[in-house]
């Protein structure tokens, strides 16, 4: 054998491996033959069976590589292979045969989703149908997709399964929705279906919140502010509905109906606290109610009080008991009470926190109204009802009205050191007429008298003090006492004074009389009447009044005058005192005027003065007075009515002034009575030369600074008096006119 090679035919091949599959290819590999070196010849046959062709293995590839990729199978097709290799020396035999699938395609989209039965407010239910073409494979899971149709809104897996129907729950009312279909199998996912537009039905509105309190409570009026309802059922809320009760257990009543989301509550009681509920309302009806809102309205003044029960108690006293109101969120701190005897005029005697009050002194046989009114922090409740009630009659009332007659008051005239007249008014008979009365004096003496209003006590004692009251009488009895009066009977009438002259004068003489003081500086209750006999032998008075002295003045010199005096006082007027004489002095001369001086030699000077005519033939004689220095001297005295003075010093300074008196005989002799000095002369003693020169106009100068010095210390002196007599004046008009 050597020299010639042996002809070997291949030996079968490993079978082909599917290296990677598609939906219309699958991708084969292969490994040379065994026994094969890569230098040898070698191609290889790829024979294909379709499953269920008929046609058998047919060549699908014939050649020296070693892989080879079948396109335009059919999709999820199941082919076998078996490979056969072929050299110059001939044809394997196939190896085995494998079997190799292409993958199935993406199925087509599901039909568009339908509506099954009846859309609701929150669910709904779809179906569809498989695609058409399920991609070469079963469909193994469908999903269903919902989106609102909102801007921006996304796509949302809301079923995942085998099943073509689903019911789209927790949908929200009225809104309109989006769904759509799609599908996956082994081929892979499925475009989306066409979409289904949706519309859920509308629903009622959500609950509200409870309302709240807008602002600050009033006594009677509330506003109420709440919000929009937390879903509002897929349609706009087009009102709202505010239902208020007393309480949660009483019917709730509709207080408001609108499209505002605040109201105002008005015509409520204070104090009160009331329930409200909201709901809103849109096209499907209305939601369900809010939560309750329990809401005070402020505290207000207390209810108006019933009329009071009035129970008499006495003639003179009620007693008054009310109920208490309804006190409108704020406890009663007091009640009022308005009483009186006019509906119209009443006035408030009682305040305070009781139920009831005990009216006392009232008068019997009267109608009294009366009213409550109850009053809290809040304010005063109005005035109940009035209340009427009338006193039982009784005794009379006290009188209010005694008092004494004056003298001049009195119809019949009485003696009243002895006897004292009274007056008063009839009191209220209190319902049964007043028949007498009780007069109680003295040391509890009574006198009844019958149904007159004035009595006098008769048979008194005089100048004596008594207390006096009074009491009506009717059938009922004996009313109170009146108030005491005190009344003094009057004394007797005063005896008359002793009357005297203590000063005599020659034109007045000044009387006094009794044992008061002079003058009238304390209140005396005596007078004094003081008369004196005139020319035609009639007394007159001169003075009347409470001064125990008396000044007559304008009387005559040397005149004999006649008084008597009389004293009277409340008790009456006295008995005239004997006459009494008393006679005026004689009057002292006028005042002379100032001496003149003359020179009549070298050492003598001449003073003259003036004569006066004898008064009622009394003589007049002149008296001359000298100054010089501190020394003074009488140089004259006498009938004359000149004198002539020597024996004077040089350079001296000499005053002369002169007065006049008057001589006359009375029992005891010879009497002279002299009046004032004239004003002074003043003589200058000088040179011969300048004596005679200066003598008159020295004279007449000093005669005139007299002058002038006498007549200011006669108007300061009158001025003095004057004061004097107007302070005593006064003294006198207060202390005893008044």
């Amino acid at each position: 054998m050597s020299g010639f090679s042996e002809t070997i035919v291949p030996s079968p091949p490993l079978p082909p491996q599917l290296t990677e599959a598609g939906v219309t290819w699958l991708s084969l590999n292969w490994s040379p033959s065994n026994g094969m070196s890569s230098d040898d010849s070698l191609t290889y046959i790829l024979d294909m069976e379709e499953e269920d062709s008929g046609y058998g293995f047919q060549p699908q590839y014939n050649g020296d590589e070693l892989s080879c990729t079948l396109k335009n199978l059919r999709r999820s097709t199941s082919y076998k292979f078996r490979l056969s290799a072929c050299s110059n020396e001939g044809k394997s035999n196939p190896s085995e045969v494998v079997e190799y699938s292409t993958f199935p395609d993406k199925p087509g989209p599901p039909s568009k989703p339908s509506v099954k039965g009846k859309i609701h407010s929150y669910n709904v239910k779809v179906t569809w149908d498989p695609p058409k073409d399920n991609g070469g494979s079963d469909i193994s899971k469908y999903f269903l997709e919902m989106s609102e149709t909102l801007i921006g809104s996304k796509w949302e897996v809301i079923y995942s399964g085998s099943m073509r129907e689903h019911v789209c729950d927790h949908l929200k009312p009225g809104t309109l929705y989006r769904l759509r279909v799609y599908c996956i199998s082994k081929g892979g996912e499925s475009p989306a279906s066409d979409v289904l537009t949706v519309q859920t039905s509308a629903v009622p509105p959500g609950p509200c919140r409870a309302p709240c309190l807008v602002g600050k409570a009033k006594p009677r009026e509330i506003t109420l502010q709440w919000d929009p309802p937390s879903t509002d059922g897929g349609s706009e809320v087009t009102e709202y509905i505010v239902e208020m009760a007393n309480s949660e257990q009483e019917e709730h009543r509709l207080v408001y109906q609108g499209l505002t989301t605040e109201c105002t509550m008005n015509s409520l009681l204070p104090g009160r606290v009331y329930c409200f509920w909201i709901r809103a309302g849109n096209k499907a009806g209305f939601g369900s109610l809010s939560e309750k809102a329990e809401i005070s309205t402020a505290a207000g003044p207390p209810d108006q009080c019933c009329a009071p029960l009035l129970t008499c108690k006495a003639a003179t006293c009620v007693v008054v008991t009310w109920e208490s109101p309804a006190c409108n969120g704020a406890e009663i701190c007091e009640y009022r009470l308005d009483w009186g005897q006019m509906e119209g005029s009443m006035r408030i005697i009682y305040t305070g926190p009781g139920l009831s009050y005990e009216v006392k002194g009232l008068t019997p046989a009267t109608t009294y109204y009366c009213r409550v009114q109850a009053v809290n922090i809040a304010g005063v409740g109005l005035f109940g009802d009035i209340g009427v009630v009338t006193t039982p009659a009784s005794v009379p009332a006290a009188v209010s009205v005694l008092h004494l007659l004056e003298e001049d008051q009195m119809e019949i005239p009485c003696p009243l050191s002895t006897c004292l007249a009274i007056q008063w008014e009839e009191p209220c008979c209190h319902g049964s007429d007043v028949i007498g009365y009780n007069i109680e004096y003295g040391e509890k003496q009574l006198v009844t008298v019958g149904r007159v209003t004035s009595h006098i006590l008769e048979n008194l004692h005089p100048d004596t003090l008594y207390r006096i009251r009074i009491q009506a009488i009717n059938n009922f009895g004996v009313g109170p006492f009146s108030h005491s009066i005190k009344a003094k009977t009057k004394p007797l009438p005063p005896d008359p004074p002793h009357l005297e002259c203590v000063v005599f004068s020659y034109q007045s003489l000044k009387l006094k009389w009794g044992e008061g003081p002079s003058r009238a500086l304390i209140t005396n209750p005596t007078q004094f009447n003081l008369q004196m006999e005139d020319k035609f032998g009639r007394f007159v008075t001169v003075y009347s009044g409470p001064c125990h002295t008396y000044k007559v003045q304008r009387l005559n010199e040397s005149t004999t005058y006649y008084f008597k005096i009389q004293a009277y006082n409340d008790a009456g007027e006295g008995e005239f005192s004997e006459v009494y004489t008393f006679t005026t002095t004689k009057s002292p001369p006028a005042s002379l005027k100032a001496p003149k001086i003359n020179q009549v030699g070298e050492n003598i000077c001449e003073i003259t003065w003036e004569p006066l005519q004898s008064m009622k033939k009394d003589s007049i004689v002149y008296m001359l007075q000298l100054s010089c220095g501190r020394e003074v001297d009488q140089v004259y005295k006498g009938s004359e009515t000149s004198f002539r003075f020597t024996n004077f010093q040089k350079n001296r300074e000499y005053r002369f002034r002169v007065c006049a008196g008057r001589q006359y005989q009375d029992s005891t002799g010879l009497q002279e009575l002299y009046g004032p000095y004239s004003l002074s002369t003043v003589f200058s003693s000088q040179k011969q030369e300048l004596v005679s020169q200066c003598t008159n106009s020295t004279a007449e100068l000093a005669t005139d600074k007299v002058l002038r010095d006498d007549k200011l210390a006669a108007f300061l002196l009158l001025l003095g008096f004057a004061v004097v007599a107007v302070l005593f004046a006064a003294v006198i008009q207060y202390f005893v006119i008044k």
